[in-house]
């Protein structure tokens, strides 16, 4: 019986069409069609990229001035609501005569207004920060206030990351607090976010924060910056808690290896605690053997054998008084 050639025929052609393809894939200068995942990839960075900055018209016609404005807005939305602006920071922007017609008043943020005055108010010719993405309305306010490390960092921030733009926390029209025009006084404002951290400040050991003498951006920066948590840091770039407590700063001869590589924290809750000096444990023996142990993979000296465990002498700080650092001991007697 006579086989079929058939099958034979089909597997010849196929391995001859794969070995075409590859020498395609090898000839120099062979261009591969983009693939619809790339270019949809490139097409939204673009968007993100024009999203992150607000490019102001410049053709001066486009503008009617703030008086303008004010013709309808005097007390629209809310009664007195363009008297509220012209006491704000933002009007002595229409005094700037070195800049032109885009950086004034109320079309330095809404964007030009002849086309709404022409509508007859209508909402889409103007921009309205109501219902625009966070992205957008701060590519807007960093037109301006992008300056110096406050505010520079600000696209890197954890906030706008997490879609929280400046008017979550800046109200131009009708702040609560005159100082950079805040809805709120810290930290109440920061705790509308951050209640894991208001319990904190409740325990019996705290920083002064809800008490007024220490505010929450005095060791954050709410604008973002390059350390962990947008921590500030000290003008000698040193951990930010050496702004206050100075004298735990050095340099020291004999340094503590735990105060210079892990920081504070290692040992402090920063923002509350239980225990006294703000420390992770109750007794001060069971914080220093977490690093201080017979634990061979441990990177610090072990407990020496003639320590006496015993209740009077848990607590190694009581021989050890200059545990952050010192200048004449190398176990930190003195």
């Amino acid at each position: 019986m006579r086989r079929s050639t058939k099958p034979r025929l089909v597997v010849a052609v196929s391995f001859l069409a794969c070995v075409l393809l590859l020498l395609l894939a090898l000839v120099p200068g062979h261009a591969q069609p983009p693939s619809p995942v790339s270019s949809s990839t490139k097409d939204a960075k673009k968007q993100d990229q024009h999203a992150t900055k607000y490019e102001r018209p410049t053709d001066p016609s486009l503008y009617v001035g703030s008086e303008t404005c004010k013709t309808c807005h005097e007390d629209m939305p809310h009664k007195e609501f363009f008297k509220n602006y012209e006491g704000s920071p933002h009007f002595a922007t229409t005094l700037d005569t070195k800049k032109g017609p885009e950086w004034h008043g109320c079309e330095a943020c809404h964007g030009p207004g002849k086309a709404h005055v022409e509508g007859g108010g209508d909402k889409t010719k103007i921009f309205s920060f109501k219902n625009a993405s966070a992205q957008d309305i701060s590519a807007r306010c960093l037109g301006c206030h992008q300056y110096g490390e406050e505010h520079s960092n600000f696209g890197r921030s954890a906030h706008l990351q997490n879609n929280v733009g400046c008017t979550e926390c800046h109200d131009p029209h009708y702040p609560k607090e005159a100082q950079h025009l805040m809805k709120e006084k810290q930290p109440q404002l920061c705790y509308t976010c951050h209640l894991e951290t208001k319990q904190q400040f409740n325990r019996i050991f705290h920083h002064r924060v809800n008490e007024g003498l220490v505010q929450c951006s005095d060791c954050h920066n709410p604008h973002g910056g390059f350390l962990s948590r947008q921590l500030r840091a000290t003008a000698s770039q040193d951990a930010v808690c050496f702004k206050c407590h100075t004298e735990k700063a050095g340099p020291f001869v004999y340094e503590h290896p735990a105060v210079k590589i892990e920081g504070c924290a290692a040992c402090h809750t920063p923002h509350g605690s239980s225990n006294p000096r703000l420390l992770k444990r109750s007794q001060v023996n069971l914080m220093c053997l977490e690093c201080h142990s017979f634990n061979v993979d441990a990177g610090a000296p072990s407990t020496p054998t003639f320590h006496n465990q015993a209740q009077k002498y848990q607590a190694c700080t009581v021989c050890h008084v200059a545990i952050h650092g010192s200048n004449s001991s190398p176990f930190f007697f003195k």
